[in-house]
């Protein structure tokens, strides 16, 4: 295999603008969790060409050589909100269902809160609408590049479906939605006749175009994100999205007592994309004790957990420190830089682009003075699809 990956790195000849990074300890975080020390990453055009112990650089490539540092994948946010410089472009709370709504007209390129996420070491975010409404809409997967504009910062337009399901959508706007009733007949109706549809491949009306983006969700084309709190509402996600519908639904949140529903999760495989409270607390009606979140959804049996910052409600930068307090909190590390990189991007569609450093998958690297989750490790270089996006000894530290 070593051979067949070296042979593959060496075709791109001379000259390619290829790029090397070597480092002290490569974590791959790929399937079988390879962790070379040393450790090397070519890329060409973007792409991994190979990954594992260093070999001779090829002619033509650039040699990023750094042997004092940590090599890992640039982590992946689900639930996160910067794209945009105001909640008022992020929540359309006319109408309580918002299924043809998209985040992708409120994408600003040059948003000064980008720049941060790239210094932390997230290169992938999935930007979306805010949880006013019971279905806010489609939101955007996008790179945290520095340089550049729209077309080369977003990924995919249609990234995936936000979703609501309780607390924040059960608004006093005077509409259905106001009650859990009201809230999970709204989300059904709609999902009903989406699912029929994507069921037998009929067209749409021409009235009905506004449900077309919806029916890709039922078809399982594209994930849907669910904001929910309690472990009413996990329940009720996994209840609705994964048993009544089969989508590829991912639980966002499941904070304050959402454990309690982690063994229902686990039993019908619905993924968990946790935080950014992941001191999970549960109320005075039941223990009333401090339990950490991953810890007790990982202990259920969750596949595919991941973390987020919900973004700017905890910072971006500090995704990491998301993972950091978990794993403070009970959970294992090593699963929390998983739950950082891998699983995020697994859980939404997207393993096979980022997440891990595999030949194939896009040139997404952080280089750290040590263990991503440790605080006192430091980002000192970040490259995206290849290229430095961000160099703490050249551009500075931002925080």
């Amino acid at each position: 295999m070593l051979a067949l990956l070296v042979s593959t790195a060496l075709l791109a000849g001379p000259g390619s603008g290829g790029v090397a990074v070597s480092v002290g300890k490569l974590l791959t975080l790929d399937g079988s969790d390879r962790i070379f020390d040393p450790g090397m990453v070519l890329a060409v055009d973007g792409k991994i060409t190979y990954v594992g112990v260093p070999i001779e650089v090829p002619e033509g490539y650039e040699h990023i050589e750094h042997a004092e540092l940590w090599a890992w994948p640039g982590m992946v946010d689900l639930h996160t909100h910067i794209h945009s410089t105001g909640w008022h472009d992020l929540n359309d709370m006319v109408m309580p269902i918002n299924q043809a709504l998209r985040a992708q007209p409120a994408f600003e390129p040059d948003e000064p809160r980008i720049p941060y996420a790239t210094a932390g070491g997230v290169t992938t975010l999935f930007g979306i609408p805010g949880s006013g409404t019971s279905i806010g809409g489609f939101g955007i997967v996008y790179k945290s590049k520095t340089a550049g504009g729209y077309a080369e910062k977003v990924v995919e337009e249609l990234g995936g479906m936000k979703s609501a399901f309780n607390y924040n959508p059960q608004r006093g706007a005077g509409d259905v939605g106001n009650s859990w009733c009201g809230l999970t007949w709204t989300t059904q109706t709609v999902n009903d006749r989406a699912a029929y549809r994507a069921r037998n491949q009929t067209e749409p009306a021409p009235d009905d175009w506004q449900f077309a983006d919806l029916v890709r969700v039922h078809a399982g084309e594209l994930p849907v994100l669910i904001h929910c709190a309690s472990a009413e509402g996990v329940a009720g996600v996994v209840r609705q999205w994964k048993v009544r519908y089969g989508t590829e639904c991912v639980v966002s949140h499941g904070s304050w007592d959402g454990h309690l529903a982690a063994e229902f999760c686990a039993e019908t495989g619905t993924p968990v994309n946790h935080g950014p409270r992941t001191m999970n607390v549960t109320s005075a009606r039941r223990e009333g004790k401090v339990q950490g979140g991953a810890e007790a959804f990982l202990d259920a049996g969750v596949p595919l957990f991941s973390l987020n910052t919900d973004s700017p409600i905890v910072p971006q930068e500090e995704l990491f420190l998301q993972g950091s307090m978990s794993a403070r909190l009970g959970a294992d590390a090593y699963g929390m830089v998983r739950a950082l990189t891998t699983h995020p991007a697994e859980s939404f569609l997207m393993g096979d682009r980022v997440g891990s450093l595999e030949v194939g998958k896009d040139a997404d690297i952080v280089l750290s003075t040590g263990d991503p989750l440790d605080p006192r490790s430091r980002v000192e270089l970040v490259l995206i699809d290849g290229e430095v996006q961000y160099s703490a000894r050249e551009d500075g530290q931002l925080f």
